[in-house]
C-alpha cells in the first residue's frame, strides 16, 4: 500500500503529525486502525499512533524517553504527543540475525542495569495509573520484590479474571499459593531494574541498521527476569543468542530458568483479562509448574 495525500479535514494521523511536529505532512499510509506512517515535508517518515484511553499516550511517551535516556537499547525518538496522538520515528525494517540478537542481549542487560528508584517506579512524567497494552497497570512503589510482584502485578489481574468468569474461583487458589510462596520461589534478591515491561516479540523491531529497536513499552521498575520471561513466552528470533549476549554482559542468578514461569504469570494473567480463557489455562500451568519446582 502506497502513501496517499493527507486528508484535508484537519483530522487524522497526518494532521496530528503536522500539529505536533510543526512540519507539514505530505502523505500518509495506514498501517492499522491505530497506526499510520506519515511523510513529513522533506521526506522524513514518522509513525503516528492513536490511543482512545486518556493517559495511555502520556504513559507510553514517558516510557520511551525513560528507556532512550539510558543510551543502551535502540528506541524510536518521540517527536511529539498529546492526549490522543503519539508521533515517533519510523524504524526501517531489516531481518533478525544472530549477530543482532547478541547485540540486543547486551543492550538489554545494559538497560536493566541502569536501574530504577524502586519496584513499581513510573518513568519521570509518567503515570501511576498506566497501561500494559490495553489493560490498566498501576505503578505503586515497593522495596520488596516478591510482595510487590504479588500485590501489584499478579493479584489484580487474577481478581479481574475471576470476576469476569475467565478463571474459576477454585482454580485461582493455585496462583494465590504461588503468591504466598514467592519469598522462597523468587531467587536471590536483586535491585530494581529499568524494564521495558511489555517485551514480547511484537514490540521488538529488527532494524535495517542491524540493531533491535523496542517500541510500545509499559516501562517501570521491576525484576529483570520479567522482561526475559516475556521474550520466552511469545517467541523471539535467535532467543538463544539474545540470552548469550545478556549473560555475557550481566550473568543471571542461578536457577533463573526455573523461574521463567513465575515471571510469566504477570503477562499471562494480563492476556487472560484481555483475550480470554486460553491464557488463563496457560497461567494456571505456569503456576503449577512454579509450585512443583
Amino acid at each position: 500500500m502506497t502513501a496517499r495525500p493527507p486528508a484535508q479535514d484537519g483530522k487524522g494521523p497526518a494532521a496530528a503529525a503536522a500539529r505536533l511536529t510543526g512540519r507539514p505532512a505530505t502523505g500518509e499510509r495506514r498501517l492499522s486502525g491505530a497506526l499510520a506512517e506519515v511523510t513529513l515535508n522533506g521526506g522524513q517518515l514518522v509513525v503516528v499512533k492513536r490511543a482512545d484511553d486518556l493517559g495511555a499516550v502520556r504513559a507510553e511517551a514517558a516510557g520511551l524517553r525513560w528507556l532512550a535516556d539510558t543510551g543502551t537499547v535502540r528506541i524510536p525518538a518521540v517527536h511529539g504527543h498529546d492526549e490522543r496522538w503519539l508521533v515517533s520515528d519510523r524504524v526501517p525494517s531489516g531481518r533478525p540475525s544472530a549477530q543482532a540478537a547478541v547485540r540486543f542481549g547486551r543492550d538489554l542487560a545494559a538497560l536493566h542495569a541502569t536501574g530504577a528508584p524502586h519496584f513499581g517506579a513510573a518513568p519521570p512524567g509518567g503515570l501511576e495509573d498506566a497501561y500494559i497494552g490495553l489493560a490498566p497497570m498501576r505503578n505503586v512503589p515497593g522495596t520488596d520484590w516478591p510482595r510487590w510482584y504479588a500485590e501489584h502485578r499478579v493479584l489484580p489481574y487474577l481478581r479481574r479474571a475471576v470476576d469476569d468468569g475467565t478463571m474459576h474461583r477454585t482454580e485461582a487458589t493455585v496462583v494465590e499459593r504461588v503468591c504466598e510462596r514467592l519469598p522462597e520461589l523468587a531467587g536471590p534478591a536483586e535491585p530494581p531494574a529499568r524494564l521495558h515491561g511489555d517485551l514480547w516479540n511484537g514490540n521488538v523491531l529488527w532494524g535495517a541498521d542491524g540493531h533491535a529497536w523496542l517500541i510500545d513499552p509499559a516501562a517501570h521498575g521491576g525484576h529483570r527476569e520479567t522482561d526475559l520471561a516475556m521474550l520466552h513466552l511469545f517467541g523471539c528470533p535467535h532467543l538463544d543468542r539474545v540470552l548469550d549476549g545478556y549473560q555475557e554482559a550481566a550473568p543471571l542468578a542461578d536457577g533463573w530458568t526455573d523461574r521463567v514461569g513465575l515471571h510469566q504469570l504477570f503477562p499471562l494473567l494480563v492476556h487472560a483479562v484481555l483475550f480470554g480463557r486460553g491464557y488463563a489455562e496457560q497461567a494456571l500451568a505456569a503456576a503449577r509448574s512454579a509450585l512443583a519446582g
